[in-house]
């Protein structure tokens, strides 16, 4: 066994890995966790409220 096969075999295992990432990244049981995942940066942390940005306006 030379560096070569060692390589080959390297090869190999890196692209069934990334077959295997491809394959839970787009299966139809993660779908509804990505979705929700996807809209995070549009949650609103705590709703805005007026009388502080008033309170801040007025100063």
């Amino acid at each position: 066994m030379d560096i070569n096969t060692l390589r080959g075999i390297a090869t190999i295992l890196a692209i069934l890995g990334f077959a295997a990432v491809c394959y839970w990244a787009f299966s139809k049981r993660n779908k509804k966790a990505f979705d929700e995942a996807a809209m995070l940066p549009f949650a609103d942390d705590a709703p805005k409220d007026s009388s502080t940005e008033e309170h801040k306006n007025n100063e």
